[in-house]
């Protein structure tokens, strides 16, 4: 049997100053990105998050977004120029830490507020991690990213003290939501060599969680203003263009292994979503990504 030669998707992470290269707060909402901005001057403006009431923020704030929640800023008038700084990371750099991984499901999967008001001295201290960070990014260092990750542990750290509830698990609709987000991530990326994953629909998710699919896909609608079959979906496809795109897997594999139970099914699924077949999509892989 031939050997299977892996590309494995890299880790991203970027830190800049708000105002930086002309990337204010509003104009990075990269999808597949996390964000973690420290805002420490700007107009007053408001945060719209998933189906939580209008955040607003008129005074510094650390404020941590999710990309599977939708989000939008409105800044009505801005008359004083945004500072302070932000960074972005996809998941593949926070899972090179099981540590940091922990973390960040705490804050990351929970539908509260993502808006943190540190007082006087814990914006110090985060002020000075920024400071670091961006001074580190323009460093030739080796051990670089492990820098970054641990810069980010203790603004993870931070951003828990500053919860008003406790670290415990939630109860309830928010509860619920978590955990279907923590049992989704958990899948992906799926175990080489492809076993088929465990959990393919809402109510294989539901039956693990002990609630009844309905209240299970009213959660996580309120939790998240997406539908269960969307969040399934996206990550199931998701993981699609990674395999399609940095293994050599047969397609075959790659659709079983997604939980498919016919290929057909998994080309139409694809197709759905990308606008091309999965033999298409790896063939002009550098067009399509």
């Amino acid at each position: 049997m031939a050997a299977i030669t892996m590309k494995r998707a890299k880790g991203q992470f970027r830190v800049a100053g708000i105002n930086e290269g002309m990337c204010t707060l509003d104009s990075y909402n990269r999808r597949d990105f996390y964000k973690i901005s420290l805002m420490t001057e700007g107009s007053p403006c408001s945060l719209r998050y998933g189906s939580i009431p209008d955040i607003y923020v008129d005074k510094p704030a650390l404020v941590l977004v999710n990309p599977i929640v939708p989000y939008k800023w409105t800044v009505p008038e801005r008359i004083i120029p945004a500072e302070g700084y932000f960074c972005v990371f996809n998941d593949e750099f926070i899972r090179a830490s099981a540590q940091l991984s922990g973390l960040m499901d705490r804050l990351f999967t929970t539908q509260e507020s993502p808006v943190y008001f540190p007082d006087a001295v814990t914006q110090q201290f985060l002020n000075s991690l920024f400071i670091r960070m961006r001074a580190d990014a323009d460093m030739d260092y080796a051990d670089k990213d492990e820098l970054f990750r641990s810069h980010l542990s203790l603004i993870f750290h931070e951003a828990i003290k500053m919860r008003h509830t406790p670290d415990t698990a939630e109860n309830g609709t928010p509860r619920v939501a978590a955990e279907f987000i923590r049992l989704l991530n958990h899948q992906f990326p799926v175990d080489m060599p492809l076993q088929p994953i465990a959990l393919k629909k809402a109510s294989d998710y539901a039956d693990r969680i002990a609630v009844h699919v309905n209240h299970l896909n009213m959660a996580v609608q309120k939790a998240t203003g997406k539908s269960t079959t969307m969040h399934i979906s996206e990550r199931l496809f998701a993981e699609a263009k990674s395999l399609l795109s940095y293994t050599e897997y047969t397609l075959a594999d790659i659709a079983a292994g997604l939980g498919f139970e016919y290929q057909s099914y998994f080309n139409r699924f694809f197709k759905k979503y990308a606008g091309v077949t999965p033999s298409d999509y790896r063939k002009n892989f550098e067009k399509y990504k």
